[in-house]
């Protein structure tokens, strides 16, 4: 199965895999070899990729997906290595992201908010 992760700068990903596990809007998803055709949303969120015994992560920005005939095209608006991020400063987002949902004021505000926050979990 073959999978090719995109940003609008570069290829983050471009080579076979056994599985992934992908968040989608409704979820998340497993994909296998001969998975059923479907395209959705993915969601903010991790992507699993199986590599034989070892599993890589991704911390994903929000885009969309594409899966058939075992190859999937995952289009996204920024992503970030699992090995990439400093858990230090991930914390730090994740305080800051918090603070800030808790001071907002009006709605448009507290959507930015959620937004910051959930990005600063993933």
């Amino acid at each position: 199965m073959y999978l090719c992760v995109l940003t609008p700068n570069r290829i983050v990903w471009d080579s076979k895999v056994k599985e992934i596990i992908l968040s989608t809007n409704s979820g998340q998803i497993g994909v296998l070899p001969n998975h059923t055709p479907i395209a959705t949303a993915a969601d903010i969120g991790i992507l699993r990729i199986r590599l034989n015994d070892q599993w890589l992560t991704m911390a994903l920005m929000g885009g969309f997906a594409r899966i058939g005939n075992n190859e999937i095209t995952i289009l996204v608006n920024d992503m970030e290595k699992g090995s990439d991020i400093n858990p230090q400063e991930a914390q730090q987002a994740l305080e800051i992201a918090e603070a800030n949902l808790r001071k907002t004021e009006g709605k448009r505000q507290k959507i930015e908010a959620n937004l910051a926050l959930r990005l600063a979990m993933t």
